[in-house]
């Protein structure tokens, strides 16, 4: 199992632009919490789960509009890369870099 914990400096390509956030990562066997923090608020993480050095999560949004986000990203090392689905609008890539 990869080493998810910690706390991750992320990019996610929307079509607002790039949205830079920190998620925070506290795993526990196979699910985590955590929050995911940037310039449109903090939110907790919801359904956090670890599947080997996948990690899938949602978060509640409100602005734009308030919406659910879906998360799925791999861990490789130091790196984070995966995608960002706010339902009808589609999925965007996600990045991060361990801070």
């Amino acid at each position: 199992m990869a080493n998810v914990d910690g706390s991750w400096n992320t990019v996610t390509k929307s079509p607002m632009g790039d949205q830079q956030a920190v998620l925070t990562v506290q795993s526990a066997g196979e699910t985590f919490t955590g929050n995911f923090s940037g310039g449109l608020g903090t939110t907790d993480i919801k359904d956090g789960k670890v599947d080997g050095d996948t990690l899938t999560f949602s978060l509640d949004i409100t602005i734009p509009m308030p919406m659910t986000l879906t998360v799925e990203a791999t861990v490789d090392g130091d790196n984070l890369n995966g995608n960002v689905t706010a339902g009808g609008f589609g999925s965007f890539p996600i990045t991060g870099t361990r801070g």
